[in-house]
């Protein structure tokens, strides 16, 4: 219950997506709170099948010289499946942080499918709410690596390590981030997925399709789009209307006195879709008074 409650406390979900009684089997079918038992997973980590369990982790690369003379990191976002080692996304950004997190993480999903577990690592990105929430929306179950144990992590560490040796040592000069990813994913693709892995006897790619009965693709449509929205909960007031990021919105049906879930991409902030139990109400309009005003005047009028 104190786990629970402390989980709620800091907004890694709504007590309305994970009920208490839920939270219980998860953790009890899981084993979560059993040390032994842990120790036993991290013994035998290895998969059987494509896409039970993905790894994630970040990478310092290269850094890349700007036209003003400034020369900006980089940062390499790779998932890699741990039954076939193959690569299913790997991207490189000017900055390490959650609105990055995501993209990685969505271009992952359409490429390969869903996972059904992730391991990823312990920092913040990796903790953030969108990915919490999209992990419960996609029913995936997350977990992270402990802090400082490298060793929890070996399948991408060693993946690190190879592209290092193997591409950077290689290719040291980029002018852009377009060309670094460019020849990055050349790489994982020709270089990596397509050829033998000594782990496994056979090449990742090979490997993964082996499954491919197995595995759940994404559709490209709204909603879908929206898994990776954040999410907060508003009071509808008497009028129809809710207040969000100093703006006051309607929502698209009746939902007076009501509390809803509005999901928003927190870089963009360009529309709010509107929830209520679960269900997809639609796109909410920013309040214009004005044109409310015309409206009940026409009414009246006529």
């Amino acid at each position: 219950m104190a786990l629970y409650r402390q989980l709620l406390k800091r907004n890694y979900f709504q007590r309305s997506q994970l009920s208490q009684t839920s939270f219980y089997r998860m953790v009890r079918e899981n084993e979560l709170l059993n040390l032994e038992q842990s120790k036993k997973l991290r013994r035998s980590f290895a998969m059987q099948f494509a896409n039970e369990l993905w790894q994630a982790d970040t990478m310092y690369g290269p850094s890349i010289k700007q036209t003003d003379g400034r020369w900006r990191k980089t940062f390499l976002i790779a998932f890699i499946d741990d039954a076939s080692r193959l690569i299913t996304h790997g991207e490189f950004f000017y900055a390490d942080n959650t609105v990055n997190m995501c993209d990685a993480f969505r271009s992952a999903l359409f490429k390969r499918g869903k996972p059904e577990r992730l391991y990823f690592d312990n920092g913040s990105n990796y903790r953030s709410k969108e990915i919490l929430q999209a992990c419960l929306r996609l029913n995936i179950h997350l977990s992270h690596a402990p802090i400082r144990d490298g060793a929890a992590k070996g399948k991408i560490e060693r993946f690190f390590r190879g592209f290092r040796d193997r591409f950077l040592v290689e290719n040291k000069d980029f002018t852009t981030l377009d060309e670094l990813n460019d020849k990055t994913h050349q790489w994982i693709e020709n270089d990596y997925n397509n050829q033998h892995h000594s782990g496994i006897q056979m090449k990742p790619l090979d490997r993964f399709t082996l499954d491919h009965t197995r595995l759940t693709f994404l559709y490209d449509d709204d909603t879908t789009e929206e898994i990776f929205f954040i999410e907060e909960n508003r009071k509808v007031s008497k009028t129809n209307v809710f207040s969000i990021n100093s703006h006051k919105y309607e929502c698209p049906v009746d939902l007076r006195n009501k509390t809803i879930q509005v999901r928003y991409n927190r870089s963009q902030r360009d529309k709010f879709i509107v929830y209520f139990k679960d269900k997809r109400m639609g796109e909410a309009t920013q309040l214009d008074l004005h044109f409310n005003a015309q409206q009940r005047m026409k009414g009246a009028s006529s």
